[in-house]
Protein backbone atom coordinates (compact mmCIF):
# COMPACT_ATOMS: atom_id res chain seq x y z
CA UNK A 1 0.00 0.00 0.00
CA UNK A 2 2.71 2.74 0.86
CA UNK A 3 4.64 1.32 -2.32
CA UNK A 4 1.27 2.19 -4.06
CA UNK A 5 1.21 5.93 -2.90
CA UNK A 6 4.60 6.08 -3.18
CA UNK A 7 4.47 5.55 -6.98
CA UNK A 8 1.27 7.73 -7.20
CA UNK A 9 3.45 10.67 -5.25
CA UNK A 10 6.00 9.77 -8.12
CA UNK A 11 3.47 10.61 -11.22
CA UNK A 12 2.15 13.33 -9.78
CA UNK A 13 5.44 15.23 -9.54
CA UNK A 14 6.81 14.35 -12.99
CA UNK A 15 3.11 15.45 -14.63
CA UNK A 16 3.55 18.12 -12.66
CA UNK A 17 6.94 19.07 -13.72
CA UNK A 18 6.24 18.18 -17.15
CA UNK A 19 3.13 20.53 -17.67
CA UNK A 20 5.59 23.33 -15.59
CA UNK A 21 8.36 23.13 -18.26
CA UNK A 22 5.73 22.86 -20.57
CA UNK A 23 4.12 26.48 -19.83
CA UNK A 24 7.63 27.88 -19.00
CA UNK A 25 9.21 27.04 -22.33
CA UNK A 26 5.67 28.80 -23.90
CA UNK A 27 5.79 31.65 -21.59
CA UNK A 28 9.78 32.03 -22.72
CA UNK A 29 9.79 31.25 -26.67
CA UNK A 30 8.52 34.52 -27.21
CA UNK A 31 11.09 36.33 -24.94
CA UNK A 32 14.09 34.50 -26.96
CA UNK A 33 12.38 35.59 -30.24
CA UNK A 34 12.11 39.11 -29.54
CA UNK A 35 16.07 39.36 -28.66
CA UNK A 36 16.81 36.91 -31.58
CA UNK A 37 15.32 38.77 -34.16
CA UNK A 38 16.58 42.21 -32.74
CA UNK A 39 19.55 40.84 -33.50
CA UNK A 40 19.54 39.35 -36.71
CA UNK A 41 20.42 40.58 -40.26
CA UNK A 42 17.74 41.48 -42.36
CA UNK A 43 18.07 38.91 -45.12
CA UNK A 44 17.86 36.01 -42.49
CA UNK A 45 14.53 37.89 -40.99
CA UNK A 46 13.36 38.23 -44.44
CA UNK A 47 13.70 35.09 -45.35
CA UNK A 48 12.57 33.21 -42.12
CA UNK A 49 9.27 33.89 -40.39
CA UNK A 50 10.68 32.44 -36.97
CA UNK A 51 14.07 32.84 -35.70
CA UNK A 52 15.16 31.69 -32.47
CA UNK A 53 19.07 31.28 -33.00
CA UNK A 54 20.22 33.69 -35.86
CA UNK A 55 23.55 32.91 -37.83
CA UNK A 56 24.00 36.25 -39.22
CA UNK A 57 24.18 38.39 -36.33
CA UNK A 58 23.47 42.26 -36.54
CA UNK A 59 23.18 45.21 -34.76
CA UNK A 60 22.00 47.27 -37.18
CA UNK A 61 18.67 47.93 -35.58
CA UNK A 62 20.25 49.27 -32.20
CA UNK A 63 22.52 51.55 -34.76
CA UNK A 64 19.67 52.55 -35.94
CA UNK A 65 17.81 53.60 -32.82
CA UNK A 66 20.77 55.10 -30.82
CA UNK A 67 21.62 57.02 -34.14
CA UNK A 68 19.70 59.85 -32.87
CA UNK A 69 21.41 61.55 -29.57
CA UNK A 70 18.50 62.18 -28.24
CA UNK A 71 17.56 58.97 -27.25
CA UNK A 72 20.57 59.00 -24.26
CA UNK A 73 19.13 62.43 -23.20
CA UNK A 74 15.51 60.41 -23.10
CA UNK A 75 16.69 57.10 -20.84
CA UNK A 76 18.26 59.96 -18.63
CA UNK A 77 14.99 61.56 -18.35
CA UNK A 78 13.37 58.25 -17.81
CA UNK A 79 15.92 56.73 -15.30
CA UNK A 80 15.14 60.41 -13.26
CA UNK A 81 11.60 60.12 -13.44
CA UNK A 82 12.09 56.29 -12.15
CA UNK A 83 14.42 56.66 -9.17
CA UNK A 84 13.00 60.40 -8.00
CA UNK A 85 9.50 59.29 -8.56
CA UNK A 86 9.72 55.96 -7.22
CA UNK A 87 11.27 57.68 -4.33
CA UNK A 88 8.54 60.24 -3.63
CA UNK A 89 5.67 57.55 -4.19
CA UNK A 90 7.38 55.45 -1.61
CA UNK A 91 7.55 57.98 0.85
CA UNK A 92 3.83 59.85 0.81
CA UNK A 93 2.49 55.90 0.24
CA UNK A 94 4.39 55.13 3.32
CA UNK A 95 2.88 58.40 5.47
CA UNK A 96 -0.10 58.35 4.55
CA UNK A 97 -0.72 54.91 5.33
CA UNK A 98 0.72 54.87 8.42
CA UNK A 99 -1.44 57.76 9.72
CA UNK A 100 -4.37 55.73 8.29
CA UNK A 101 -3.26 52.46 10.19
CA UNK A 102 -3.59 54.50 13.76
CA UNK A 103 -7.08 53.86 14.84
CA UNK A 104 -7.48 56.83 16.94
CA UNK A 105 -7.02 59.14 13.74
CA UNK A 106 -9.42 61.50 13.61
CA UNK A 107 -11.63 61.16 10.40
CA UNK A 108 -9.86 58.03 9.57
CA UNK A 109 -12.97 56.46 8.20
CA UNK A 110 -13.93 59.76 6.24
CA UNK A 111 -10.62 59.56 4.68
CA UNK A 112 -10.81 56.18 3.69
CA UNK A 113 -13.77 56.27 2.12
CA UNK A 114 -12.08 59.28 -0.15
CA UNK A 115 -9.16 56.71 -0.71
CA UNK A 116 -11.58 54.11 -1.99
CA UNK A 117 -13.81 56.80 -3.98
CA UNK A 118 -11.11 57.78 -5.97
CA UNK A 119 -10.56 53.90 -7.06
CA UNK A 120 -13.76 53.85 -8.55
CA UNK A 121 -14.30 56.75 -9.92
CA UNK A 122 -11.79 59.95 -11.94
CA UNK A 123 -12.06 63.33 -13.13
CA UNK A 124 -11.08 61.71 -16.32
CA UNK A 125 -8.59 62.84 -18.81
CA UNK A 126 -9.20 66.88 -19.58
CA UNK A 127 -9.84 67.56 -15.92
CA UNK A 128 -7.14 66.18 -14.94
CA UNK A 129 -5.16 67.48 -18.01
CA UNK A 130 -6.69 71.17 -16.86
CA UNK A 131 -5.74 70.86 -12.94
CA UNK A 132 -1.59 69.71 -13.94
CA UNK A 133 -2.01 73.39 -16.34
CA UNK A 134 -2.82 74.87 -13.72
CA UNK A 135 -0.77 74.14 -11.23
CA UNK A 136 1.83 74.66 -13.82
CA UNK A 137 3.63 71.69 -14.50
CA UNK A 138 3.23 71.52 -18.09
CA UNK A 139 6.63 70.74 -19.84
CA UNK A 140 7.66 69.83 -16.31
CA UNK A 141 8.87 66.21 -15.28
CA UNK A 142 6.91 67.11 -12.28
CA UNK A 143 4.13 66.74 -14.64
CA UNK A 144 4.90 62.45 -14.98
CA UNK A 145 5.17 62.38 -10.64
CA UNK A 146 2.95 64.56 -8.95
CA UNK A 147 -0.48 63.26 -10.02
CA UNK A 148 -0.09 59.47 -9.44
CA UNK A 149 2.01 60.46 -6.63
CA UNK A 150 -0.26 57.70 -4.55
CA UNK A 151 -1.76 54.86 -5.74
CA UNK A 152 -4.77 54.00 -3.51
CA UNK A 153 -4.66 50.03 -4.18
CA UNK A 154 -1.26 50.68 -2.76
CA UNK A 155 -1.96 52.35 0.05
CA UNK A 156 -4.87 50.07 1.40
CA UNK A 157 -2.68 47.30 1.06
CA UNK A 158 0.80 49.06 2.54
CA UNK A 159 -2.09 50.29 5.50
CA UNK A 160 -3.66 46.57 5.97
CA UNK A 161 0.43 45.73 6.13
CA UNK A 162 1.24 48.23 8.98
CA UNK A 163 -1.76 47.47 10.94
CA UNK A 164 -0.88 43.83 10.85
CA UNK A 165 2.32 44.70 12.78
CA UNK A 166 2.32 44.04 16.74
CA UNK A 167 1.15 46.95 18.52
CA UNK A 168 3.44 46.10 21.38
CA UNK A 169 6.40 47.55 19.51
CA UNK A 170 4.30 51.01 19.11
CA UNK A 171 3.61 50.78 23.07
CA UNK A 172 6.91 50.02 23.84
CA UNK A 173 8.62 52.69 21.92
CA UNK A 174 6.71 55.30 23.07
CA UNK A 175 8.18 54.11 26.40
CA UNK A 176 11.19 54.70 25.35
CA UNK A 177 10.48 58.29 24.20
CA UNK A 178 9.76 57.62 20.49
CA UNK A 179 7.23 60.02 18.75
CA UNK A 180 5.33 59.12 15.55
CA UNK A 181 8.39 59.56 13.62
CA UNK A 182 10.53 57.57 15.13
CA UNK A 183 8.26 54.75 15.25
CA UNK A 184 7.76 55.02 11.64
CA UNK A 185 11.46 55.38 10.96
CA UNK A 186 12.65 52.75 13.40
CA UNK A 187 10.75 50.63 13.79
CA UNK A 188 7.68 50.24 10.72
CA UNK A 189 9.64 50.24 8.09
CA UNK A 190 12.97 48.62 8.84
CA UNK A 191 9.61 45.26 9.83
CA UNK A 192 8.18 46.47 6.55
CA UNK A 193 11.07 46.13 3.85
CA UNK A 194 9.41 42.84 1.45
CA UNK A 195 6.09 45.32 1.59
CA UNK A 196 8.27 48.51 0.75
CA UNK A 197 10.23 46.61 -1.88
CA UNK A 198 7.16 45.41 -3.88
CA UNK A 199 5.88 48.78 -4.00
CA UNK A 200 8.66 50.48 -5.53
CA UNK A 201 8.85 47.26 -8.03
CA UNK A 202 5.30 48.28 -8.64
CA UNK A 203 5.67 51.68 -9.10
CA UNK A 204 8.84 51.98 -10.82
CA UNK A 205 7.63 50.09 -13.70
CA UNK A 206 4.77 52.10 -13.80
CA UNK A 207 7.29 55.50 -14.24
CA UNK A 208 9.55 53.63 -16.49
CA UNK A 209 6.41 53.05 -19.18
CA UNK A 210 5.06 56.22 -18.89
CA UNK A 211 4.04 57.19 -22.18
CA UNK A 212 0.55 58.50 -22.03
CA UNK A 213 1.11 61.19 -19.43
CA UNK A 214 4.63 62.48 -21.62
CA UNK A 215 2.31 63.26 -24.76
CA UNK A 216 -0.25 64.93 -22.71
CA UNK A 217 1.72 67.08 -20.49
CA UNK A 218 5.28 67.54 -22.49
CA UNK A 219 5.80 69.54 -25.43
CA UNK A 220 9.86 69.83 -25.25
CA UNK A 221 10.79 66.29 -26.84
CA UNK A 222 14.33 67.01 -24.77
CA UNK A 223 12.01 66.07 -22.08
CA UNK A 224 10.55 63.30 -23.22
CA UNK A 225 10.79 60.09 -21.42
CA UNK A 226 12.23 56.82 -23.45
CA UNK A 227 9.00 55.52 -24.37
CA UNK A 228 8.08 58.58 -26.26
CA UNK A 229 11.02 58.39 -28.63
CA UNK A 230 11.03 54.44 -28.99
CA UNK A 231 7.17 55.03 -30.32
CA UNK A 232 8.40 57.95 -32.19
CA UNK A 233 11.08 55.99 -33.79
CA UNK A 234 8.99 52.62 -35.11
CA UNK A 235 6.20 55.74 -36.47
CA UNK A 236 9.10 57.10 -38.22
CA UNK A 237 10.91 53.71 -39.66
CA UNK A 238 10.14 53.76 -42.85
CA UNK A 239 11.00 57.62 -43.19
CA UNK A 240 14.29 57.97 -41.98
CA UNK A 241 14.99 58.98 -38.66
CA UNK A 242 18.78 59.45 -37.45
CA UNK A 243 21.63 60.16 -39.09
CA UNK A 244 21.91 60.72 -42.51
CA UNK A 245 23.27 56.87 -42.98
CA UNK A 246 19.86 55.86 -41.73
CA UNK A 247 17.81 58.50 -43.51
CA UNK A 248 18.01 56.30 -47.03
CA UNK A 249 14.88 53.68 -46.71
CA UNK A 250 17.32 51.69 -48.58
CA UNK A 251 20.00 51.15 -45.64
CA UNK A 252 17.31 51.54 -43.16
CA UNK A 253 16.78 47.99 -41.13
CA UNK A 254 13.29 46.58 -42.05
CA UNK A 255 10.54 47.57 -39.80
CA UNK A 256 10.35 44.21 -37.93
CA UNK A 257 13.98 44.26 -36.23
CA UNK A 258 13.59 47.88 -35.44
CA UNK A 259 10.58 46.88 -33.73
CA UNK A 260 12.14 44.24 -31.86
CA UNK A 261 15.13 46.49 -30.62
CA UNK A 262 12.79 48.91 -29.71
CA UNK A 263 10.75 46.05 -27.00
CA UNK A 264 14.61 44.87 -25.76
CA UNK A 265 15.90 49.03 -24.95
CA UNK A 266 12.26 49.55 -23.45
CA UNK A 267 11.89 46.11 -21.44
CA UNK A 268 15.77 44.73 -20.13
CA UNK A 269 16.49 48.07 -18.06
CA UNK A 270 13.31 47.64 -15.73
CA UNK A 271 14.44 43.68 -15.62
CA UNK A 272 17.65 44.75 -14.06
CA UNK A 273 15.81 46.59 -11.02
CA UNK A 274 14.28 42.77 -10.58
CA UNK A 275 17.06 40.65 -9.19
CA UNK A 276 17.46 43.34 -6.44
CA UNK A 277 14.05 43.37 -5.15
CA UNK A 278 13.55 39.48 -5.56
CA UNK A 279 14.32 38.31 -1.77
CA UNK A 280 12.12 40.78 -0.54
CA UNK A 281 9.32 41.00 -3.44
CA UNK A 282 9.26 37.05 -2.77
CA UNK A 283 7.80 37.70 1.23
CA UNK A 284 5.67 40.40 0.04
CA UNK A 285 3.60 38.45 -2.39
CA UNK A 286 0.83 38.23 0.36
CA UNK A 287 0.52 41.73 1.67
CA UNK A 288 -1.98 43.22 3.55
CA UNK A 289 -3.49 39.47 3.64
CA UNK A 290 -5.25 37.59 6.51
CA UNK A 291 -3.28 35.43 8.70
CA UNK A 292 -4.05 32.69 10.48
Amino acid sequence: MLEDKHWGSRIFNTINIVLLLAIAVVAIIPFVYIIAASFTAKEELLNKSFVLFPTQFSLEGYKYIFSNNLIIRSIGVSVYITVVGTLLNLIFTSFMAFSLARRDLDGRRFLMLVVLFTMLFNGGMIPTYLVVKEMGMLNSLWSLMIPALISPFNLIILKNFFQNLPGELEEAAKIDGCNDLGILFKIVLPLSLPAMATFALFYSVTHWNTYIQAVLYINDSKLWPVQVWLRQIVIVSEGGFGDAQYNDTNTAPPAQIIKMAVIVVSTLPILFVYPFLQKHFAKGALLGSVKG
